[in-house]
């Protein structure tokens, strides 16, 4: 079983670890707003989705919004703008509260009762490698039927967590060439 990388993109490689690119996946399925929080639409987006319902305050406090209800009130109303500080907290809260939320129904349909989802490994970019130092690395696809440690590491936003779950629970399935897609383009999966 080969190790991981050390060196990676010591001669020219490129791409990002599988675990990265799953979580953008994952992320692209949550259906965050597209508006950037910077922008007066995409700020009421989240704040209204952060205030709608106790709950979704409770959670909000809980993921580091601690301004007062006054202050939200506020920037609902378009009295006030909040701080950059303020809205990296108001798009970090609204994330996860997003992940919290999503992630039952997601692990779901990832599931499917048992039969999985097909996942598809994009070999990493070996463009700017020198020819006698490619390696030949094929597309690959594979069916993952466990994502609840997957979805779960996503929606604590564990990145340790998830990288030990994808390489220990999935990519190991690959065989003997697994080391080989610790790095990709990209991984592909529909839920």
């Amino acid at each position: 079983m080969p190790d991981r990388n050390l060196e990676f993109g010591k001669f020219g490689a490129q791409g990002v670890k599988g675990h990265e690119a799953v979580a953008a996946q994952l992320d692209r399925l949550a259906g965050f707003v597209a508006t950037p929080v910077t922008a007066h639409r995409g700020l009421m987006a989240r704040l209204r989705y952060l205030t709608r319902t106790d709950h979704a305050r409770a959670a909000a406090r809980d993921a580091g919004l601690t301004v007062t209800d006054r202050t939200l009130k506020a920037w609902l109303e378009g009295k006030r703008q909040p701080t950059a500080q303020n809205l990296d907290r108001i798009e970090a809260a609204y994330r996860t509260v997003r992940r919290a939320n999503v992630a039952r129904h997601l692990l779901a349909r990832l599931n499917r009762q048992g039969r999985g989802t097909r996942v598809e490994f994009h070999p990493l970019n070996q463009s700017q490698v020198p020819r006698p130092l490619q390696r030949v690395i094929d597309y690959r696809t594979m069916n993952v039927r466990r994502w609840d440690r997957i979805v779960q590491a996503w929606s604590a936003g564990d990145d340790a967590a998830l990288d030990d779950v994808w390489v220990n629970d999935v990519v190991v399935d690959l065989g003997s060439q697994w080391g080989e897609y610790e790095y990709v383009t990209a991984i592909g999966f529909a839920a």
